[in-house]
């Protein structure tokens, strides 16, 4: 079969190919749909006759050496209810008519590795396997609703403006894959919202221009560790792991859901990577559902994004893992993070909490221990940092409080009967109000006791007169000499009381000199 450039048709065309080359010259549409919904779809059983048939190569002939379009008129293909059979090859060509295909079954898998195209356009259509890897188009690629039955490939594709797979259903491949975008590059969004993948979703090292939307989306991988991943991510704006409006898709697709619109959460069942990656604007996991084995992870291990929307539902198995993140707003709530052995943040940071609805500040440190299974000061210096920014100085001293009773449990006897000590008496100097209590309980008790002694004085000629108050205070302040408690002879137990008195003071002035210390260091 072949054809000189001009508008004959080759000869040996069927009745449906030949209508086809007709349209193709003057950039109509080729409808061989029946008009009833059954025997339309291009995803039921009912089988599509000679009529409704073309051969690949026709298609291809179309594409890559086609006639001249009409006068006045710019060529195109545009199918409509057309199952093409055998398998169209593309492979390394340059396509340049405009190609929409709606409610089309193709019999074989379709090939465009290294092939070119302005805009493809696949709508609601029925493919054994797409294999597209290096595609290169300078408008769209849009898949919506399509059913792909061995899995996408699009490998290193280069998409010049948007991808769309929305409401798009994509089973595995031999591998265990259903949509391989290693080294995709999007110009602009990527929107695959109420898609539903049966195998893992792989985007390593993608490049998405705008947004990557994954609205109301159910992701499955019962084969393998991941069901998404995608370690090196670069997103320009924002990655939408939310719900999805349903209804109109024209009237809801690429939005967050109104108030009060029936919703499809972002469903995700298998583990989830999404380490190294850079989101420019925000990652939002609100109302996200994770159903994970205990060995699988959500893991956004080195992710720097300005905002981590942490609002998913709590998994149930498995852990979420933020070690060595840079995050500037922590939009978050209690009910979202998992408790002890669940959460891994060493080397997590954050400027700033944004807490959606209540979370204490015992809950905050719940979640900073379920995070740190062994001692870790990093946790717990950073939140107190941060709520010190934010002008909440008493929470950051507890904060810091709690830090000194975490690491007393990793002391030996005598640095946790000390630390005890501290707790008791001023809590490690950071409530120094109590230090100031104890020191006038000791002093106003120690002086009524004093009080009812006559103590005979060392040198008859040479001390000052006897006050049981001074001489107790001069016992308290050990740096500060009042001039009493050399001067007087104390004998039996009242050598103990005066020996107690001075190991109290020391320990008071120490603590205190510790708390005015981290004081004046965080000054």
């Amino acid at each position: 079969m072949s054809t000189e450039q001009g508008g004959e048709p080759p000869e040996g065309l069927t009745a449906a190919e030949y209508g086809m080359w007709q349209a193709f010259r003057n950039g109509s549409t080729y409808d061989l749909r029946a008009g009833e919904a059954a025997l339309d779809d291009p995803h039921g059983g009912l089988p599509w006759g000679e009529e409704r048939s073309v051969r690949a190569r026709v298609v291809s002939l179309l594409l890559l050496h086609g006639p001249d379009p009409l006068p006045g008129r710019v060529s195109s293909l545009k199918l409509a209810g057309v199952q093409i059979t055998d398998v169209l090859d593309l492979a390394g060509g340059t396509v340049e008519p405009y190609v929409e295909l709606i409610g089309c079954r193709f019999e074989k898998e379709v090939l465009l590795p290294e092939a070119r195209f302005t805009t493809l356009r696949l709508v609601d259509c029925s493919l054994p396997r797409l294999e597209a890897a290096r595609l290169h188009t300078e408008g769209d690629l849009h898949l919506p609703r399509c059913r792909v039955h061995r899995g996408v490939r699009l490998t290193d594709a280069q998409i010049g403006t948007d991808l769309l797979l929305n409401q798009a259903v994509v089973h595995r491949d031999r591998r265990g894959t259903s949509l391989l975008g290693d080294g995709l590059s999007v110009g602009q969004d990527f929107q695959a919202e109420m898609m539903e993948a049966h195998g893992e979703v792989s985007l390593r090292g993608a490049q998405i221009g705008v947004s990557l939307s994954l609205r109301g989306s159910r992701l499955a991988n019962p084969y393998g560790r991941r069901a998404l991943n995608a370690p090196q991510l670069t997103v320009g704006r924002t990655l939408y792991l939310t719900p999805a409006g349903v209804g109109n898709p024209a009237l809801t697709s690429g939005t967050t859901p109104a108030r009060g619109t029936r919703v499809q959460r972002f469903e995700c069942r298998g583990g989830v990577r999404l380490d190294d990656g850079r989101v420019g604007d925000a990652v939002d996991l609100d109302q996200a559902r994770f159903v994970m084995e205990e060995y699988q992870e959500l893991s956004l291990r080195r992710v720097q994004t300005p905002e981590l929307r942490f609002l998913c539902e709590r998994p149930a198995q498995g852990r979420v893992v933020l070690s060595g993140a840079k995050v500037g707003n922590l939009m978050d709530q209690t009910p979202s993070w998992p408790g002890p052995g669940g959460l891994a943040m060493g080397g997590f940071t954050y400027d700033n909490l944004v807490p959606r609805g209540r979370f204490t500040l015992a809950e905050r440190l719940t979640w900073v221990e379920a995070a740190t299974p062994e001692y870790n000061p990093e946790p717990y210096e950073l939140l107190a940092a941060v709520l010190r920014a934010g002008g909440e100085d008493a929470d950051a001293r507890e904060v810091l409080l709690a830090k000194q009773r975490r690491r007393r449990e990793t002391l030996g006897l005598a640095g946790t009967v000390w630390g005890y000590l501290q707790d008791w008496t001023v809590a490690y100097g950071y409530r120094p109000g109590r230090a100031a209590l104890w020191m006038a309980v000791l002093w106003a008790v120690s002086a009524l006791v004093f009080a009812q002694i006559d103590p005979a004085p060392i040198k008859d000629d040479e001390h000052p007169p006897w006050s049981s108050s001074l001489f107790t205070l001069d016992l308290l302040l050990p740096v500060i000499d009042l001039g009493q408690t050399g001067y007087w002879h104390l004998d039996g137990g009242w050598q103990w009381v005066t020996a107690l008195l001075i190991l109290l003071g020391w320990i008071l002035a120490t603590t205190v000199a510790a708390g005015a210390t981290r004081l004046l260091r965080r000054g």
